[in-house]
């Protein structure tokens, strides 16, 4: 690639293959000639104006090359000290959490949510007291009354039906005696 014509843009994927040297920018001064000047201007002070120009435009391209040269330097040592992109990139990621959480509107937002948490925290208590109320005041009603009465004469015939045999794991409750084999062979 001829020096002269070298991509010196930013965002170029050759950006920082510049030589050292410094290129010279041709500059088309025959378009710029040939409009007019602009109204309320001298042709000394637009003479004046382009040379202006010229020389910031030849600031900017060594500028760039600088840059270039600058971002060439940089990957070297980045190179050298073993330091990859994922390296930099959870450095980064970690810096940016930190600002986050020191910005004013993460610490609105935090204290916002505690005191939302809080709340519904009350209110999740206030609910299981009032279901515990609620629940005591139904097992004193006449009609669970009736209910756990009933169960419970259920219950002390189940148990009781147990109780009275010898095997309580023994469905028949034949007792502590073998069955027999009455099968003929």
């Amino acid at each position: 690639m001829e020096s002269a014509s070298q991509d010196i843009n930013l965002n170029s994927p050759n950006k920082g293959l510049l030589s050292d040297t410094m290129t010279d920018v041709p500059v088309d001064n025959t378009a710029s000639a040939r409009t007019s000047a602009p109204e309320g201007l001298t042709e000394a002070e637009e003479e004046e104006l382009r040379s202006e120009l010229a020389k910031v435009e030849e600031e900017i391209g060594t500028l760039r090359q600088v840059l270039a040269a600058k971002e060439r330097h940089c990957g070297e040592l980045k190179r050298k000290l073993g330091l990859t992109t994922f390296d930099e990139l959870k450095q980064n990621l970690s810096k940016s959490w930190h600002d986050v959480q020191g910005s004013n509107a993460y610490k609105k937002t935090q204290e916002t949510l505690s005191q939302a948490g809080q709340k519904t925290s009350a209110a999740l208590s206030n609910v299981g007291s009032v279901i515990s109320r609620k629940l005591g005041d139904m097992r004193n009603s006449t009609t669970f009354k009736s209910f756990e009465d009933r169960v419970g004469t259920i219950k002390s015939r189940v148990v009781g039906s147990r109780e009275n045999s010898t095997d309580p794991h023994s469905p028949t409750g034949s007792g502590d005696k073998p069955p027999q084999d009455n099968a003929r062979f």
